[in-house]
């Protein structure tokens, strides 16, 4: 069943097009990426689906129908820009945030200790929220977000400030949100995230969504669109190849539509100052599928690397 329809959804701030005919489907027990880089559409479609903007033109379903403030207490949302009550004991903060959203102090506080007990925040219960760590700030603020056990969440960049232990404890979290049946949206321009944890996506560039559906039926459909090859020799630029990083020795190239795997081997081939030692077609990433659509559309590379660094500096 979904639980979101966004259907033909636009909306301009000015002379600004932010979102341009954007629909999707998100149903229950499943996590599903909104993903692009910064400024692509992602956070002002979230805000549509809340109600915080109106689309110009399209309809938003929201369980069922329009949003409501009782359907507001179902989703659990965290923002892209944080907020906790930094003079506040987190404990306190915490219970009173899922208060807010309509839990019994008792109960919000049985629920509150247990995510503090699963994301290891309960040693901190009593610190004011002002001195925890950025990392800890944020795990307080997924607590907030799905203390109320909402039947939808809504996760803006959720691993923002995580090293890499916090990372894993919050996808184990998303996982069994799933598995209990709710719906999960994820926005983010970290593509290994979304590999790891999404069911379905929708890539969105400049405002308009470039790619919809399952994610292993994407990736399928994008077979041969990247080799791992490994050289002795200066590689340099490739006809045919959009972009390139080093991957376990190796090199990972992205291709263009019009450029096969075997065109590049014979072009490496004919090079008198390259010899080939490896050569494979690689499953391509969502970072190489979507280099590949944004480049087709543009002409231009979108740097994604330097966009997940940025989320997390």
């Amino acid at each position: 069943m979904a639980l979101v329809e966004v259907q033909h959804v636009s909306k301009r701030f000015g002379q600004m097009q932010a979102v341009r005919d954007v629909s999707l489907e998100v149903d229950q027990g499943e996590i599903f990426g909104l993903l692009g880089p910064n400024g692509a559409g992602k956070t002002t479609t979230i805000r549509m689906m809340l109600n915080i903007f109106r689309p110009d033109s399209g309809t938003i379903i929201m369980m069922g129908g329009p949003m409501n403030e009782d359907k507001k207490a179902r989703i659990g949302y965290l923002p892209e820009e944080r907020g906790l009550y930094r003079e506040l004991p987190l404990l306190e903060c915490l219970v009173y945030l899922a208060q807010l959203k309509g839990v019994e102090k008792a109960a919000a506080e049985k629920s509150v200790r247990h995510y503090l007990e699963q994301l290891d925040l309960a040693e901190s219960a009593n610190k004011k929220v002002k001195d925890l760590s950025r990392g800890m700030q944020q795990k307080a603020q997924i607590i907030a977000t799905v203390a109320h056990e909402p039947e939808l969440l809504i996760y803006d960049e959720p691993f923002q400030g995580l090293d890499p232990v916090n990372v894993r404890r919050v996808k184990d979290l998303m996982e069994e949100q799933r598995a209990s049946g709710k719906a999960i949206i994820m926005s983010t321009h970290q593509m290994n995230q979304v590999e790891a944890l999404c069911d379905r996506i929708l890539l969105v560039n400049r405002g308009e969504g470039v790619l919809y559906g399952r994610l292993a039926d994407i990736q399928s459909s994008f077979a041969g669109n990247a080799i791992r090859v490994q050289v002795e020799g200066e590689l340099g630029p490739v006809p045919g190849v959009l972009a390139m990083h080093p991957e376990n020795g190796a090199q990972r190239l992205t291709l263009d539509e019009h450029t096969s795997p075997q065109a590049v081997l014979a072009s490496l081939c004919g090079r008198p100052d390259l010899k080939v030692l490896g050569f494979e077609v690689a499953t391509p990433s969502l970072d190489d599928i979507f280099i590949s659509v944004v480049t087709d559309a543009s002409g231009e590379v979108p740097d994604l690397h330097a966009a997940a660094q940025e989320a997390i500096t």
